[in-house]
């Protein structure tokens, strides 16, 4: 059944500069988002993070929407998604402080897959494996998927594909999270594996059909991924890949992280080997790392909330300040010159930034500040 605020949903989240951050709080504030549309613009102030901006923003926005026209049209677009007060949302998804207010799926077996309350455990690295790792992806998705669990990875090339074949060699079921709209395929190496996945597993993503491919859409996708598991294995990853990224969104999630052992003299191991010195398990072969998994798929940590920038985000939020002067959003390579962070990680915290309500992404790679 369609929760009754759906199409309040929907409207909120086209409001500009309103992340899935303020939008779950808006929706906890309030019970439910038909209340908070119909609510005075004070009270929704009253909510952390909206400012006189935002609000300003919020106020314009609903007197030139129609919510439940609105949400017909795009009904007609694209039938298959789940708001995120729908009882059908991945609880665990859910749960993170960020998640996608609204989650588009396809597969023949996705609904089946989600109904069940089998454990869930995300295989990720690089695009560009070394043989050895590309095959123990495969090794591990076989594994996991032999011991009833749920594999979930991104359908792109090197490790995730790896990851995706190997589940369902093993005929298990696998969920793949897009950075793009539910039909689009990318990889286009990677469409045969699409079709197997759309046939015997799932598709998820935040996008809605259409919607193709876009960079930043493949560092939040990382987020999606991490939130729906219980626990995440990079299987190989140099220091910028984004793996690490949905690795560290695991670690803020309260989510188990696992690491497959590589040489150190091959630079696309180093960035998951790095990740040991924080706190992530070595795995030393199929069966210890069923072992680990099954005696103690953790009871899941609350979810880190997001509250004051960290001291990276802080100085980001600095230079885009600075950089804004007479202008009313700034370019991602300014930034890079003024923060003495790596690319990487600015990209990243970027992310975090624009998810909390922080800054909005703009056309030509820019960014401007809106609150924090």
């Amino acid at each position: 059944m369609v929760p009754p605020d759906a199409a309040y949903w929907y409207s909120w989240s086209q409001v500009p500069g309103l992340g899935p951050v303020l939008l779950k709080r808006l929706w906890q504030h309030f019970g439910d988002l038909k209340t908070a549309w119909q609510a005075p613009i004070a009270a929704i102030g009253q909510v952390e993070g909206i400012g006189p901006k935002l609000q300003g923003a919020i106020a314009q926005y609903r007197q030139q929407c129609q919510p439940l026209t609105l949400y017909e049209h795009h009904c007609r677009l694209n039938p298959h998604h789940w708001v995120l007060s729908d009882p059908r949302y991945p609880p665990l998804l859910r749960e993170i402080p960020d998640p996608p207010p609204l989650l588009y799926y396809g597969g023949n077996r996705i609904l089946e897959i989600l109904s069940q309350p089998t454990p869930t455990v995300a295989i990720v690295g690089t695009r560009d494996p070394s043989e050895y790792a590309e095959r123990w992806a495969h090794k591990l998705g076989y594994a996991l998927a032999r011991a009833g669990l749920i594999v979930v990875s991104g359908l792109a090339a090197g490790i995730d594909g790896a990851a995706h074949r190997g589940c369902l060699d093993a005929g298990g079921a696998t969920l793949a999270v897009l950075a793009t709209g539910v039909d689009m395929i990318y990889p286009p190496e990677n469409r045969s594996l699409y079709y197997q996945i759309a046939e015997r597993g799932g598709l998820l993503s935040e996008y809605p059909r259409g919607v193709g491919v876009d960079r930043p859409h493949f560092p939040r996708r990382n987020r999606i991924i991490a939130g729906l598991c219980r626990a995440v294995i990079i299987a190989e990853a140099p220091y910028k890949s984004g793996a690490l990224i949905t690795a560290r969104y695991a670690a803020e999630y309260g989510r188990d992280v696992y690491v497959l052992p590589g040489h150190l003299d091959n630079h696309r191991a180093r960035g998951a080997l790095s990740l040991v010195n924080q706190g992530a398990h070595i795995i030393l072969g199929e069966e210890a790392l069923l072992e680990q998994l099954l005696g103690h798929i953790p009871p899941l940590d609350p979810p880190t909330p997001f509250s004051a920038p960290s001291l990276p985000q802080q100085q980001i939020l600095a230079a885009i300040q600075q950089l804004s002067q007479g202008s009313d959003s700034v370019a991602f390579d300014d930034i890079v010159q003024r923060v003495s962070l790596d690319t990487g990680v600015i990209m990243a915290e970027l992310i975090h930034l624009e998810l909390m309500g922080c800054v909005e992404q703009q056309p030509g790679n820019r960014y401007r500040r809106i609150g924090c």
